[in-house]
């Protein structure tokens, strides 16, 4: 079986036919992958740690705190307090983030029957909403009190919504049958 790496190599290939790309660096690559949660009204320092620390097993590197912008009374927090973590992946961590995701972490998911294609923005970037982190392999199913959500964002240089849609088509993304 292929890998993400490998298929996205030879993206050009596969899509030159449908969109004239007459060289191969007019054909979408993977940028970059962020991992974003929001720690928003958790006020326990030890959940806030147990957030990072679960963000940092299952990409495999430290995320950095995402700091408030500004001071909102309504929701209890104040300027400068950690309101999120975020990983970027670039490179070999990223292939292999996304390989996990796409044929162990997503199939994990109750009652999967594919990603929307909505998912995938006007600027060719596709972001997935995960409803829980226990379906990572890294995460001990023990702890299923402290389940969080997070957003997975994949960045390319596809240049439309059409062109990025083929483009992880070909990536073996599992999206829904139309």
């Amino acid at each position: 079986m292929e890998n993400i790496k490998t298929k996205n190599q030879k993206a050009y290939t596969v899509l030159k036919g449908d969109f004239g790309y007459k060289n191969a660096m007019q054909a979408p690559k993977i940028v970059k992958v962020l991992v974003s949660t929001g720690t928003g009204s958790i006020k326990d320092k030890a959940k806030v740690e147990l957030v990072a620390d679960r963000i940092g097993k299952i990409t495999g590197q430290k995320p950095s705190a995402r700091a408030a912008k500004k001071s909102i009374a309504t929701f209890k927090s104040r300027q400068g307090d950690t309101v999120g973590y975020l990983a970027t992946l670039r490179g070999a961590r990223m292939f292999a983030f996304l390989d996990k995701l796409f044929n162990i972490a997503i199939p994990r998911t109750r009652d999967f029957k594919g990603l929307n294609r909505t998912a995938v923005d006007g600027m060719g970037n596709l972001t997935i909403g995960i409803k829980e982190h226990t379906i990572f392999p890294e995460t001990a199913d023990e702890e299923l009190k402290n389940v969080f959500g997070l957003a997975v964002t994949i960045v390319t240089t596809a240049k439309n919504k059409k062109e990025a849609e083929a483009f992880f088509s070909h990536l073996g993304v599992p999206f829904k049958k139309a």
